[in-house]
């Protein structure tokens, strides 16, 4: 992943992650969950001004999503 990724926010990775199928399910203090309807797979998403660019691997490793299909939606 290049820098460019590495700055997007908790907010930013929310709106990202409803285009892919994802509904905001809770939020307990600064951590938003998310679930898919259709493959039933569960992501938490910090909601920090900037998303450690390994957080963003980890959320993408647990939604299944690969970093190219990931970039499709940036």
């Amino acid at each position: 992943m290049s820098p460019k990724y590495s700055t997007l926010s908790g907010r930013e990775l929310v709106k990202l992650f409803r285009k892919l199928g994802y509904e905001k399910i809770s939020q307990r203090g600064s951590h938003i969950k998310m679930k898919n309807a259709d493959s039933g797979s569960v992501i938490i998403i910090p909601d920090h001004k900037e998303v450690d660019r390994w957080t963003l691997k980890t959320v993408l490793r647990q939604a299944g999503i690969s970093e190219q299909i990931f970039m499709e939606y940036l």
